[in-house]
């Protein structure tokens, strides 16, 4: 996984954030992905993230819950100030983010889309998220995360 930096690293080494890159190799077809990525990382997966791009309300939104449960739309519809929250559909998360699926991160997108990041996050003290690249996992902070995304924080996973 050498190669040059994605725009979710750069974000970070240009606003000097102490982080660490991990490489890890899952296909991201696999059933279980997250929990797969967690145990190449070799860390509890309750610390890896996802990043999902959603609809609220006909706006994106990006949820960024633990890869051990599931995003609760109605509470993510909550956090965000909406009435209701669905999936974005791949093409359209990819083309706002400026990612592909399996390496959408929160950090560094075409388009900084309000995000939401559930609580959870904040009871540990680094965090994973997708650095921008399937393969390829950013360990920041997650007071960091928050700050650099504008996020809210929401209990939004439903486990």
């Amino acid at each position: 996984m050498a190669g040059p930096g994605t725009p979710a690293t750069a974000l970070l080494s240009k606003r000097k954030i102490a982080h660490s890159t991990h490489t890890y190799d899952v296909s991201p077809d696999a059933p279980n992905y997250g929990a797969l990525v967690a145990t190449a990382l070799g860390v509890a997966p309750e610390r890896v993230f996802k990043s999902l791009v959603t609809e609220v309300d006909g706006g994106l939104t990006v949820a960024v819950v633990p890869v051990t449960g599931e995003l609760d739309l109605k509470a993510l519809a909550a956090a965000a100030g909406g009435k209701r929250a669905t999936m974005a559909d791949r093409t359209t998360a990819e083309r706002a983010t400026g990612y592909v699926r399996g390496g959408i991160s929160p950090l560094g997108q075409r388009k900084r889309l309000p995000t939401v990041i559930d609580a959870s996050a904040l009871t540990h003290p680094t965090v994973y998220v997708s650095a921008g690249r399937r393969g390829l996992q950013v360990q920041l902070a997650p007071t960091d995360l928050v700050a650099l995304t504008g996020a809210t924080t929401a209990s939004i996973a439903a486990t």
